[in-house]
């Protein structure tokens, strides 16, 4: 992740948080989810630093923000962190795009912080329960017996849990920068705090608001997810009213690896253009 390079810095509930801006135009935020980190955008962010002023960060506990022992990085603050970035930004009313937990988080920063967007983008979004893999699940339970598992099994059970995200077959140099901010004795820890504190309630106490989202939103799904299946999407499709919903196909939870391309062209219909006051 050597040129992934996050050079500004944050400070959230006395932790660092990195995060970069480039390009100029319109505001677009882009929110990662779980357990990636703002890398996942590193073939959608490129294209749209042309015509965009474009914003992103690493979650508070993920890739170069700062990961601590006793850290709250659940969903419960994950909010609260991107609503004091847009007003650290000073952004009022930007396109957001919004992956997994990221997707949560954009989701609750709306309806909880009253942050407005001009358009939301959510990718197989955690937002309505049931939500966990089997693997989530059975490490909620017995954190402290992960979280001290040696190096080498670390680097073995990360690289699998990450591949079941995506559909085709990845290389292991292509898979490393999603791996690698979760080994060494911070980075292991701080992987099964996550897990640890992943909470449905989170996205409970939001779902009764999706009606009342206040900006057009289009939902992009993968139909080969794995993690999360597609019929939560089309559930999640019915709540928001005049949302739009597209099905990804040849691709599973991590769609910016398995078709960034349907990313891309999903966007460029969707976002008002440059100028445009919509």
């Amino acid at each position: 992740m050597s040129d992934w390079l996050l050079d500004q810095e944050y400070r959230f509930n006395g932790y660092r948080v990195r995060y970069a801006i480039h390009g100029d135009g319109p505001p677009l935020v882009l929110v990662h989810g779980t357990p990636f980190s703002s890398y996942v955008w590193h073939r959608i962010a490129p294209h749209f630093s042309a015509s965009h002023r474009v914003h992103y960060f690493d979650l508070l506990g993920y890739g170069q923000s700062e990961q601590a022992a006793g850290q709250d990085v659940s969903l419960g603050v994950q909010n609260q962190l991107l609503a004091e970035l847009l007003e650290h930004w000073g952004l009022e009313r930007p396109d957001v795009v919004a992956h997994d937990f990221g997707g949560a988080t954009a989701l609750r920063a709306h309806l909880l912080n009253g942050k407005d967007y001009r358009s939301l983008t959510l990718i197989d979004p955690v937002a309505l329960s049931p939500w966990g893999s089997p693997f989530v699940q059975h490490v909620r339970q017995h954190e402290q017996a992960f979280s001290g598992v040696p190096d080498y099994i670390q680097r073995a059970i990360v690289p699998a849990y990450i591949r079941g995200a995506i559909q085709r077959e990845i290389p292991d140099q292509e898979l490393a920068p999603y791996v690698q901010p979760w080994l060494g004795a911070s980075g292991q820890a701080a992987f099964y705090r996550q897990i640890a504190q992943m909470d449905e309630r989170y996205t409970t106490e939001v779902a009764g608001l999706y009606p009342s989202i206040r900006c057009p939103t289009q939902i992009l799904w993968g139909e080969d997810d794995q993690w999360i299946p597609i019929e939560r999407g089309r559930q999640l499709h019915q709540l928001i009213p005049g949302s739009r919903f597209q099905a990804v196909p040849n691709a599973g939870h991590l769609l910016q690896e398995d078709a960034p391309e349907a990313i891309i062209a999903a966007l460029l219909r969707f976002l008002p253009q440059p100028g445009s006051k919509a």
